[in-house]
């Protein structure tokens, strides 16, 4: 009597119940498929961590005398598709009964549930034990709201698992948040931490991967893998995060520069969201690094604010509106992505550095994916699917239920500011402020008008203008409107001239 028990690919808790005895009458399966990696073209160094690390998950179930059946990228045996998969397993073995824990993504969600409808052997569902809430929580949390605003639900979050609290109700330092303090350009001082991620040597996996004939794209950096592939590096990882970049986390984590691509972020999320880490035990660790002096408040509060406030509030965003929140398209933008996204052969610095960086390794902090390139996006109009595909692929902790809500929504406005409450665009002022870009760039980050102005300063006073309808009745952007009305006509004229020549030939920018 065989149950076979599936664990994917972004699953990997070696602290799950299911692995808290050994039995031998059951059978853990995991699985490298063409269907996962070529659903959405990926970035090198995701498929190459993600399958290393679920590798590294399967011999330590092995060593802990868990039976499992791994399936390579490469096996002859090898259907390339859970279902394929799971008919052939389930034959082999003769189970009599099969579970699964609840996927992340909805498309996954609704292949194992259909799939697991149509068996003749019992199936069960189990849940992942990952998230401090339900798929369905932030949805109850909000129905009798207007609107779904994340501070809402942080707070509620805080004061229901007692995170920085001072007393019933009362945060920690008088107040909910230090967003404001945490918005500093970042001067060179002090020194980004040096890196010290363990690098792996995968040469040969990503060979395999290649002759397997997977598409990718981005630096595979197959000799010198630095991602955490196991728990015992994702908490060796968090340790020096904690000791190395979190005092400095809060002051400078809006800052953009062309010198650092790490600064004093963690790069914690691909271990978190292959669940290699409990985001009780991260939240915990902060809370403790400030309570015993090594980290000020406003660091650790930032901190957490992402990962028990923004995390779950996007995970809660993300079930509510699936199926078909992927297409909503407010603006009705369809410009496809310029050819620069694949190379990053812009002459725009600021563009060239995040997306440059994007595909060296596979990261860029939330600044560079809101404000530097998804701003950009916004304001040229870009497809917001197309947009959407190219950050679920290129970046190494992109998981849909994350990504999607923080593309379509945050990023991109598409679904009409059930996310936001306003687009997140800017000229190129914001960004001067927060970076060094502007330094180095071939572009007049002053300039309007003439082939060297910047393009966000053209596109941003075009986009407001091209939606006043749709947005001029927003109060957050009332501002916005009475400057663009006090533009002389012949000004706005010539400035949505130049916003036009720079969508028609985006691939030369």
């Amino acid at each position: 009597m065989t149950t076979l028990r599936l664990i994917l690919g972004d699953q990997l808790n070696p602290r799950h119940s299911w692995l808290s005895t050994t039995n031998g009458e059951v059978v853990y399966v995991l699985m490298e498929i063409r269907q996962e990696t070529d659903y959405v073209l990926h970035h090198a160094q995701k498929i190459l961590a993600i399958f290393a690390a679920m590798r590294d998950f399967a011999r330590q179930l092995r060593a802990a005398g868990h039976r499992v059946d791994y399936l390579a990228i490469d096996d002859t045996e090898n259907r390339q598709s859970l279902s394929g998969n799971l008919d052939a397993l389930i034959a082999r073995y003769s189970a009599s009964a099969f579970a699964y824990q609840a996927p992340d993504e909805w498309r996954l969600d609704q292949q194992l549930a259909s799939y697991a409808q149509q068996l003749t052997i019992p199936a069960q569902m189990v849940d992942s034990e990952h998230f401090y809430t339900q798929r369905n929580e932030a949805a109850q949390f909000f129905v009798h709201r207007k609107q779904w605003l994340m501070e809402y639900f942080y707070r509620h979050m805080r004061i229901r698992h007692e995170v920085l609290m001072a007393g019933a109700a009362k945060p920690l330092g008088g107040q909910w948040n230090f967003d404001h303090d945490n918005r500093k350009p970042w001067p060179g001082l002090p020194h980004e931490p040096v890196d010290w991620r363990s690098q792996h040597d995968h040469s040969a996996l990503w060979q395999s991967i290649e002759q397997a004939g997977v598409a990718s794209f981005g630096a595979a950096d197959a000799e010198r893998l630095a991602w955490p592939l196991n728990r015992g590096e994702a908490l060796q990882h968090l340790d020096q995060f904690i000791a190395r970049s979190l005092p400095h986390f809060g002051d400078f984590q809006d800052a953009l520069t062309s010198r650092a691509w790490r600064l004093f972020h963690s790069l914690l999320s691909f271990a978190l969201n292959t669940k290699m880490l409990d985001p009780r035990e991260v939240v915990a660790s902060v809370e403790g690094a400030h309570a015993s002096g090594r980290v000020p408040l406003p660091a650790a509060e930032g901190f957490i604010r992402q990962i028990l406030g923004w995390r779950e509030y996007v995970r809660g965003v993300y079930w509510a509106n699936m199926p078909g929140y992927e297409a909503q398209n407010f603006f009705d933008h369809q410009q496809p992505l310029p050819p620069w996204f694949w190379d990053a052969q812009t002459k725009m610095r600021c563009l060239e550095h995040a997306i440059g960086q994007s595909l060296e390794h596979a990261y860029a902090h939330h600044i560079q994916r809101l404000m530097v390139i998804g701003n950009f996006a916004l304001l040229a109009g870009l497809d917001p699917h197309a947009v959407h595909r190219w950050y679920l692929g290129v970046y190494i902790d992109a998981i849909e239920w994350v990504e999607l809500p923080n593309t379509i929504g945050m990023s991109q406005f598409a679904d009409g500011g059930q996310l936001a409450t306003k687009p997140y665009v800017s000229s190129a002022a914001y960004i001067d402020r927060m970076s060094d870009y502007c330094k180095s760039c071939h572009y007049d980050k002053k300039a309007r008008l003439g082939e060297r102005a910047c393009p966000f300063n053209a596109l941003y006073w075009d986009f407001f203008a091209r939606n006043s309808e749709r947005l001029s009745a927003n109060p957050r952007l009332s501002m916005v409107y009475r400057q663009l009305a006090k533009m002389a006509p012949e000004t706005l004229v010539a400035t949505q001239a130049r916003a036009s020549e720079l969508r028609h030939g985006m691939a030369t920018i």
